[in-house]
């Protein structure tokens, strides 16, 4: 089996995202193949020793690296336009590594406060207990971002589009202001997607993926993937992952390799129904707030023209009668299902109050935006009429 695929980087990302990567085996199969197995054997001890010094380029474990993860972890770089990658169990897994692992007691991380509720959970609950300083910042203000910068300050961090309001934030300012204090910007594009968002190409140093979401769409399994230059992947995640183990299974990387074959396909149907229902519900007389990025009346709506190629699959809008309101359109709806979950090729439907965000002070949901009556609803290739019938007849009922 070759070790280096020949590159695909000349081709556009749909053709990138069906053939980038690929070993094949002297099978010569079709599809890539799927690597079960936990280690490698040598052709001699010799062999064995060149390989453990990094002299030898073949795989030592699977905890280390596996011929299908690397296919995985391939395409993405080529996608992204990356350098280097490593893939992760799962996006949290992703998230926390790419954070925690440059890091040590007595820096300092710069945060956006409109995150994930785990990603709140990593900044403000978890590296503190390691000696490391956290701000929080609004992440729209780029005065805060400039104001939080320390000499220890090491690492900004940020969604963009953020969960579950759909703010986009500034990347390029935000990343001149990070290396103008010595620290890196790592951005999390789930949102976005690579079809619609390049953070690399818009300064940042690492970009991180819940491939749990989008990149599989489909429901099956968790993982999670950290992109970013060959320097950063091998001084500070490489060896953190070899040595704590938070390693993608074989398994769930074939799965996210079939996954990106179609992703493209998929965002695009997704950012055309999630479109036309941000149009439909904009002038609902239940709705009382609609975000969608795309839409002339999203509120950083200049910024999405700028740094972004599309919308999103996902829409946020308020209803009227708070969470009582939101619970009966919830529970009214056929099509769209009741999850956690998003990027799927079915509709899924959040309250982000009392699931995703539910460990937030009403405080602290209601500065994000997050009020009791908002709904985070995430599109996915059901036909849009339906979906649309579906969404206003569940209003009506509410």
């Amino acid at each position: 089996m070759s070790k280096s695929p020949a590159s695909t980087t000349q081709y556009r990302p749909e053709t990138r995202l069906v053939h980038s990567g690929t070993l094949r085996s002297q099978y010569g199969e079709t599809s890539e193949s799927l690597f079960l197995t936990q280690g490698y054997v040598y052709n001699s001890a010799e062999e064995c020793e060149a390989r453990f010094k990094g002299e030898d380029p073949g795989f030592i474990y699977s905890r280390y690296s596996n011929p299908t993860i690397a296919m995985f972890e391939r395409r993405m770089i080529e996608l992204e336009g990356a350098e280097a990658a490593r893939s992760a169990a799962t996006g949290m897994a992703a998230v926390t590594t790419a954070i925690l692992a440059p890091l040590k007691a007595g820096d300092h991380v710069v945060a956006s406060r409109a995150l994930f509720g785990s990603c709140l959970y990593v900044i403000q609950d978890l590296l503190p207990r390691y000696g490391i300083e956290t701000t929080l910042v609004d992440g729209a203000d780029l005065d805060q971002w400039q104001r939080a910068l320390k000499p220890n300050t090491k690492t900004f961090f940020l969604e963009s589009p953020t969960n579950p309001t759909l703010d986009v934030l500034d990347i390029p300012s935000i990343a001149e202001i990070a290396h103008s204090g010595g620290a890196r910007l790592v951005v999390d594009n789930v949102f976005a997607t690579p079809i619609w968002q390049s953070p690399l190409a818009l300064g940042a140093d690492v970009v991180v993926y819940s491939a749990t979401k989008h990149i599989d769409g489909q429901g099956r399994c968790l993982g999670g993937i950290i992109l970013s230059s060959e320097a950063f992947i091998a001084e500070h995640i490489h060896n953190f992952m070899r040595q704590t183990g938070p390693s993608i299974s074989p398994f769930n990387a074939w799965v996210l390799l079939k996954g990106l074959e179609t992703l493209g396909v998929r965002v695009r149907a997704q950012t055309e129904t999630a479109a036309r229902i941000a149009d439909v519900l904009a002038s609902h007389p239940k709705i009382s707030r609609l975000v969608y990025p795309g839409r002339a009346d999203h509120p950083q709506a200049a910024l999405v023209k700028k740094q972004m190629r599309g919308g999103s699959t996902l829409v946020g809008f308020e209803v009227k009668g708070g969470k009582q309101g939101a619970f009966r359109v919830l529970n009214e709806l056929k099509l769209a299902k009741i999850s956690n979950n998003l990027g799927d090729a079915k509709s899924l439907v959040t309250h982000p109050a009392t699931t995703t965000h539910q460990r937030l002070k009403l405080e602290d949901r209601t500065a994000l935006g997050i009020s009791e009556g908002f709904i985070r609803f995430s599109a996915g290739l059901e036909h849009a009429d339906d979906l649309i019938e579906d969404l206003t007849a569940a209003l009506e009922k509410a």
